[in-house]
């Protein structure tokens, strides 16, 4: 196919239990909806990064718009992917910037510059794959490895929420019920409602807080008069990057994460098209690369395929590549909107805090569903030690001094699965 040059299917084609292929695509107002579903899906995720890390929230959601017509663009509409804010950042940038929280970065710039050099190591990944293959990026990151990764990425993030986010016992207890609004409509919703938990969670739980704050008095109020006094459009505030070489060293590994990250997104993707995708796995990884360091000289956060687009594809059966156009073009018109960032950061920190907590555990299950979905044998010591030793390095925030520089968390985590699969599997069938 083109890049704009789709198969139109019928919107009747869903009700006889049809796919939607990704070069297909369902009339344009069916698609529409399709892309707002999407932006729905990923917005949770794209937001809370950035602030997380100190990062303004409206750039990041731009350059997830950009950063996904770029992807689109490398890989020629040929593979349905969302990219977002990564969590594989949160950790290194959080280390290599010294943020306390909460607020704005006040060192920004050096993380700006990790970034950037993390997205070039990732496109120069993506060139070697492009070039020499698949096979060494599948040998050196077998399931017991990516599926590590990912779960280490949600465990090591789990302080967070819990140290960081909720300074009182009102604070805590907050959290709570926002974690259980979140869990009571992913299993007692239905239809769009529980596609949209996380959304409608938070919603849920932001009045609830301000019920108990502004109405009752029992915490810190929601101010709403940053959304009132903030213009409909113009310019987020932009950052340029600082290239530090100690900020480097920490945050440019995290690239072998994103590629494990990735790898694991394209395999799913893969799986539920009944499409070859390995031909454009390399792509996949230039188009995240590049997007990537966009994102970063703009002063954004490093981007990844999103699981939780793969999961609304996975449960609509729709994969059309369009959809994701029409997406990425709401995240950019939404990240010219100060009043949208406004929103953002008018949401109460404990309930961000408890929604963090349902996202994190999310990625480390994640992790653990790639174990199960590759029918993983844990009776095999190899793998039950490729998982069991990275996991604690990972959450235990383990740390190796080379110097002034310290691999720590996820870093060593995701270098030891890869050494340790390595070395287990010397002179073994």
């Amino acid at each position: 196919m083109g890049l704009f040059n789709w198969t139109e299917k019928p919107s009747t084609t869903l009700d006889n239990g049809g796919v939607i292929a990704p070069d297909e695509r369902l009339p344009w107002p069916q698609t529409t909806v399709m892309g707002v579903q999407h932006v729905i899906a990923m917005f949770g995720a794209t937001v809370l990064a950035p602030l997380l890390m100190g990062f303004n929230p409206n750039v990041a959601i731009l350059m997830s718009g950009i950063g996904t017509l770029i992807f689109f663009f490398i890989t020629g509409g040929r593979v349905p992917s969302y990219l977002g804010s990564s969590f594989a950042f949160i950790g290194v940038v959080i280390a290599a910037s010294g943020y306390a929280g909460p607020g704005p970065n006040a060192n920004l710039g050096v993380a700006l510059g990790g970034i950037i050099i993390c997205g070039l190591v990732y496109t120069l990944i993506g060139f070697l794959v492009q070039a020499t293959g698949t096979g060494w990026i599948e040998r050196l990151m077998p399931p017991v490895v990516t599926g590590t990764v990912v779960a280490v990425i949600g465990l090591n993030l789990a302080a967070i929420p819990i140290k960081n986010m909720a300074p009182t016992g009102f604070d805590a207890w907050m959290q709570a019920i926002t974690f259980i609004s979140v869990a009571l409509v992913a299993v007692y919703a239905r239809g769009m409602t529980q596609r949209l938990l996380i959304l409608v969670g938070l919603i849920a739980a932001s009045v609830i807080y301000a019920v108990l704050t502004n109405g009752l008095g029992l915490g810190k109020p929601i101010d709403v008069s940053g959304i009132a006094s903030a213009p409909w459009f113009g310019l987020p505030t932009f950052a340029a990057p600082v290239f530090q070489t100690q900020a480097i060293l920490l945050i440019a590994p995290v690239a072998l994460i994103l590629v494990a990250e990735n790898l694991g997104h394209i395999k799913a993707v893969s799986a539920m098209t009944g499409r070859d995708l390995n031909p454009y796995l390399g792509r996949a990884f230039i188009g995240d690369g590049v997007a990537t360091m966009v994102s970063g000289a703009a002063g954004g956060t490093g981007v990844t395929t999103y699981a939780e687009n793969i999961g609304v594809m996975a449960a609509t059966k729709i994969y059309s590549t369009a959809m994701f156009v029409v997406a990425a073009v709401i995240a950019i018109v939404l990240g010219f909107s100060p009043k949208f960032g406004a929103l953002i950061q008018a949401i109460p920190l404990a309930v961000m805090g408890g929604v963090s907590i349902v996202v994190f555990g999310l990625i480390a299950i994640a992790g653990a569903k790639i174990w199960v979905d590759n029918k993983l044998d844990f009776s095999d010591n190899k793998n039950l030690l490729v998982a069991a030793i990275p996991i604690i390095l990972g959450t235990g925030e383990y740390t190796l001094k080379f110097g002034q520089f310290g691999l720590g968390g996820i870093g060593t985590a995701t270098f030891g699965a890869i050494f340790l699969y390595w070395l287990l599997s010397r002179g073994k069938a």
